[in-house]
């Protein structure tokens, strides 16, 4: 979500993205992004670029939390991208991605994300109107969401580190905790709880970057087959918004 009126040129992402802009001030949390290009599960949609992205000094409603105490603005259309339970694309701020989602993407499909799966403690929560039958109602973050809540869901890495923290503090790891009136150690199995999770984001990690790596080898074997070598898509003119995150940075035919 974002204001009516973005201090950058619009539109930002023409070829991949197209903004359905509220009709006036009553309506301006109401404006939505559509996705304009088809995308297999787990593809590279956008990369999420420094510029146009500037560092915020604190959280407000339209950054994203990159890392444990950082936040960003998109300072661009992709502020349009929406909050889901049943989100249509995944923000990696690892890598500074946004993949499409484990079903895929269609052209007209609304883009949509999973804001705790960035945010931690949201500076302005809502009531959640995605519809879904998952949906979790209000959402304010991460931090005040319930395990069984989280569950089957993509988390950036922050985010795990924190619920980890935050669930370490409140069972008072670091010294035991007293059951039956004896002191229990359960240090051992907070550490083994953490290292489970961690692997199981690496491997969930590794699988979205095979998907992305295929995606982007097969695309540009298929435009260099349509288009020639002087494709647009490939020599960059379109701007490098939807590149794979690797050291060529090149750009993503558009399907």
């Amino acid at each position: 979500m974002a204001p009516l009126t973005p201090d950058w040129e619009q539109p930002s992402h023409p070829t991949i993205q197209k903004v359905i802009y509220g009709t006036n001030a009553s309506q301006e949390f109401t404006s939505k992004s559509l996705s304009t290009i088809d995308l297999p599960p787990f593809a590279l949609y956008a990369k999420i670029s420094f510029p146009p992205c500037t560092f915020a000094p604190i959280a407000t409603y339209a950054t994203v939390q990159c890392e444990k105490e950082k936040h960003l603005n998109l300072n661009s259309d992709l502020v349009y991208i929406n909050h889901s339970c049943e989100p249509s694309v995944i923000f990696e701020m690892s890598t500074l991605s946004i993949l499409a989602g484990p079903s895929g993407l269609k052209a007209g499909q609304e883009l949509s994300f999973f804001y705790p799966s960035t945010e931690w403690n949201m500076a302005q929560g809502f009531d959640c109107l995605c519809g879904t039958q998952s949906c979790k109602g209000f959402i304010s973050g991460a931090k005040d969401m319930k395990d069984a809540q989280l569950a089957g869901i993509y988390l950036n890495g922050h985010i795990r580190e924190l619920i980890e923290e935050r669930d370490a503090q409140k069972n008072g790891s670091a010294n035991g905790r007293i059951k039956n009136g004896k002191k229990e150690d359960i240090v051992g199995d907070e550490v083994d709880k953490a290292l489970n999770a961690s692997i199981k984001q690496a491997e969930l990690s590794l699988s979205l970057g095979k998907w992305a790596l295929e995606t982007y080898r097969s695309q540009q074997a298929i435009a260099s087959v349509k288009n020639g070598v002087g494709s647009r898509e490939l020599s960059g003119e379109m701007g490098g918004d939807t590149v794979l995150p690797t050291a060529s940075y090149e750009s993503l035919d558009e399907a």
